[in-house]
């Protein structure tokens, strides 16, 4: 059993709650570096083993402040504090092993959430007025550009920031300032944070013995070890492991409190696009067993639109557009939408392909995507539908995908995606082939630079 934190040096950011939770988040001690008792390195700097076992040290060096908070009024100063759901632990009969019968996650809504920051350019509105629904034992994606606010938000919901206004619920109950160890929380982050010293199955029971669950610690490892399909490297050490392995240690453990709210911000970012992808077909397989709500921040859109059963796109922290991933590749509401989402081809609104498609705009741009384009090899009869004609500038050989770029008689330049098959079956193009373009005008989006901005809001 670990010692209580000392009462010099750095203290507890938070004071524990006795009530329930699953995520225990202390600060660093001196001391407890000194006698060894601290995580795997991680950036240059070590982490209490209890916020390891958690998920959360990628996060747990921002939150470190120099002078200690006061205990709360009547209270005696506090140590370090063990986590329990209820007198005799949660039950885990069936939540491995067998299909939820009914939803296990937490169903999280946001409303009018507000972060802002002061800099030395002023403020820096990170998230600006987000609402966003997230039904029980759903995966969403929390989509965008760098700085757009949606690794502000998972903090946010983590408790590990404090909004400047707005409010956040968990099955309809104010959450927003629930402590960061009341809120059932799991973590998984692309740092992994496992203990180099520690086998595979202890990596994942450290967490139970830290929480003192009341259950079966050698069955509830080898259930998740099973879960995540590392049977048999339980003895193993972290250095033995694949990248991809070991992050399914460090998803296993966050799993082994069964939490209701699962987060993850860019965990698959240091793996290659090979072991990225038979992750997430695993991620989705084990989300949809456990039955926990899942949040996963990234910057990949085919990552989020494989994964996710809703996609929240942001921008300048605010979301641009929410929904299912057809809906938003297919129904794109703003040009930042349309830009970001997809590869898209941008013409003057007053080139001869936006005039002759009689596409009218009072924008300076139009916007459509290459699939869109519709090529002829000569000119329809009657000139139905109405084209224009281009000549193949360029050609690139994509594998399965041939790209194509296309001039056309005004020196506007726009994009063709074709399948080798198109290609070779169907055109077979060269250098310099003359071609016919159409474009439905209900395809194209009219727009000015500025809407499709990506620049933080300061």
């Amino acid at each position: 059993m670990l010692s209580p934190l000392p009462t010099s040096g750095r203290t507890a950011l938070r004071q524990p709650l006795p009530a329930s939770g699953s995520l225990q988040v202390i600060q660093k001690s001196v001391r407890y570096q000194q006698q060894g008792l601290v995580g795997t390195n991680y950036g240059g700097q070590r982490q209490h083993p209890s916020l390891v076992a958690c998920g959360a040290a990628s996060m747990e060096r921002e939150m470190i402040r120099e002078s200690p908070l006061p205990p709360s009024a009547g209270s005696e100063p506090r140590g370090l504090a063990t986590l329990s759901i209820d007198d005799t632990g949660p039950v885990y009969e069936g939540i491995i092993t067998d299909p939820p019968t009914r939803p296990t996650g937490l169903y999280v809504r946001v409303r009018n959430m507000v972060k802002h920051f002061n800099t030395a350019k002023g403020l820096f509105r990170a998230v600006d007025g987000v609402d966003v629904d997230i039904e029980p034992s759903t995966i969403v994606a929390l989509l965008g550009p760098s700085g757009s606010g949606k690794t502000t938000l998972l903090r946010l919901i983590a408790g590990l920031e404090q909004p400047t206004g707005g409010s956040i619920l968990f099955d309809d109950v104010d959450a927003t300032d629930l402590s960061v160890q009341d809120r059932q929380i799991g973590f998984v982050f692309q740092s992994y944070a496992l203990f180099n010293h520690k086998t595979v199955a202890e990596n994942i029971k450290f967490g139970l013995e830290v929480r003192k669950l009341n259950i079966d610690h050698d069955k509830r490892v080898q259930d998740l070890l099973a879960l995540v399909q590392l049977q048999g490297l339980g003895d193993r050490y972290p250095r033995q492991l694949s990248g991809g392995q070991r992050q399914r240690v460090a998803m296993a453990r966050a799993l082994a409190s069964n939490p209701r709210l699962l987060l993850l911000d860019e965990p698959f970012g240091a793996l290659d696009a090979v072991v990225r992808k038979q992750l997430r077909a695993g991620l989705r397989e084990i989300v949809r067993s456990v039955g926990v709500t899942t949040i996963i921040v990234t910057h990949d859109q085919e990552e989020a639109f494989d994964l996710a059963d809703k996609v929240v796109v942001f921008n300048r922290g605010l979301v641009e557009q929410q929904g299912k991933p057809t809906d938003i590749i297919k129904h794109p509401r703003t040009p930042f939408i349309m830009k970001f989402v997809g590869e898209t081809n941008v013409v003057p609104a007053t080139s001869l392909l936006a005039k002759r498609m009689r596409f009218s705009t009072p924008r300076s741009l139009v916007m459509f995507r290459p699939h869109d384009i519709k090529l002829f090899k000569s000119p329809p009869v009657e000139d139905t539908p109405v084209t224009v004609a281009a000549t193949v500038a360029d050609k690139a050989n994509l594998g399965w995908t041939i790209k194509y770029l296309l001039r056309f008689d005004d020196d506007v330049e726009c994009e063709l995606h074709l399948t080798r098959d198109q290609d070779e079956n169907d055109y077979n193009l060269v250098l310099g082939s003359r071609v016919f373009v159409y474009v439905n005008p209900k395809s194209m989006m009219g727009f000015n630079k500025s809407d499709i901005d990506s620049t933080p809001l300061v």
